[in-house]
């Protein structure tokens, strides 16, 4: 009988030996055969490296120095593992035994799908899609990203809905399973994004250079989720909002990007004034800031970033709707309300 494909979970760690202890044994209870699991710890303060050395010394820890972020930090780390399969997993999520093998099925039986995620329910709503992933990411043609199970702040009861394996834009950076070759043949992810929508992009990169991205609904995992930067954090809006420009002006066709980044600098203007005129002044300096950050990035900063090799793939998981006028307009909340035919 031949020998399974190899696997390497890697988890980046970042005080969190809370999330540790209470989720690696759901790791390790994990029913597959060719399997690794990896530390990565970004520059503890806490006691997260002496508590793995005493208590599981049979999983290896790579240790940094400084905190890389969740980009630099993964693609520091993936340099020393050698696997068939990544699977790049938050410290915050409990996984079921059997979790590995529908992943390792469908990526067998497909050579053009790069990678995949599993169905991520939350931790603490157990019925409920969570808000990193959900069933699998989308884009609409603005750069905001959403996904099957998620609009924006409202995630959706699971009841079996989105259970079909199908191609998405983008597979959560929570539970990401991707070939090891192709994430390295990508160039990993944007260092300069250090964090947040950084596995967006790469999985752009990747549908661009004529691969697939799917979610598998078979494998199913619960994250906490906000474990490092709550929701309602000035840092994280600040990187997201920079974050998903710069993946914009990467990635899109020069035509196409030409109007689509104005309008967007247009909307994220009004976002920034709605949250000012509600009282959130953090979350308009946080803004203003990434808009900054995005210009000086586009003057001085863009040979840091990870461009596309090539823009030919085909895109799934793409669509051509205004989200922000699907959802606050039409008050759609639902991803099979709004998507409908563009599946």
């Amino acid at each position: 009988m031949p020998q399974e494909p190899a696997v390497a979970i890697v988890i980046l760690n970042w005080n969190g030996q809370h999330y540790l202890e209470k989720f690696l044994p759901f790791v390790l209870a994990t029913r597959y055969s060719n399997m690794e699991v990896i530390v990565a710890d970004n520059a503890s303060t806490d006691s997260s490296v002496t508590f793995l050395q005493e208590t599981y010394p049979q999983i290896r820890c790579i240790r940094f120095t400084s905190n890389y972020g969740f980009a630099k930090g993964y693609n520091e780390a993936l340099k020393q593992v050698e696997a068939d399969y990544y699977v790049l997993l938050n410290s915050d999520v409990e996984v079921q035994p059997d979790w590995i093998s529908p992943l390792v099925e469908l990526l067998e039986g497909d050579k053009a799908i790069a990678a995949c995620q599993p169905k991520i329910l939350a931790y603490n709503n157990r019925t409920h899609f969570e808000y990193a992933g959900a069933a699998g990411g989308w884009l609409d043609k603005y750069g905001y990203p959403f996904a099957r199970g998620r609009i924006f702040d409202i995630t959706e009861e699971d009841k079996g809905q989105y259970d079909q394996t199908a191609p998405v834009f983008w597979a959560s950076g929570a539970a990401l399973f991707i070939r090891a070759r192709i994430f390295h043949e990508a160039g990993g992810f944007d260092e300069y994004f250090f964090a947040h929508q950084e596995e967006i992009d790469l999985c752009w990169r990747i549908q661009l250079a004529g691969y697939k991205i799917f979610a598998c609904p078979a494998s199913v995992v619960y994250h906490v989720g906000g474990g490092t930067l709550p929701k309602g954090n000035s840092l994280k809006t600040y990187l997201n909002f920079r974050n998903n420009r710069i993946m914009l002006s990467k990635n899109l066709p020069f035509r196409r990007k030409l109007w689509i980044v104005p309008v967007r600098n247009l909307l994220d203007a009004l976002s920034a004034w709605k949250g000012l005129l509600s009282g959130d002044g953090g979350y308009f300096i946080a803004i203003i800031r990434s808009h900054l950050a995005y210009s000086k990035w586009w003057l001085f900063y863009q040979h840091k970033s990870v461009f596309p090799a090539k823009k030919e793939g085909v895109l799934s998981g793409y669509s051509k709707k205004n989200m922000i006028w699907q959802h606050f307009v039409r008050k759609r909340k639902h991803f099979d309300e709004i998507i409908g035919t563009d599946k």
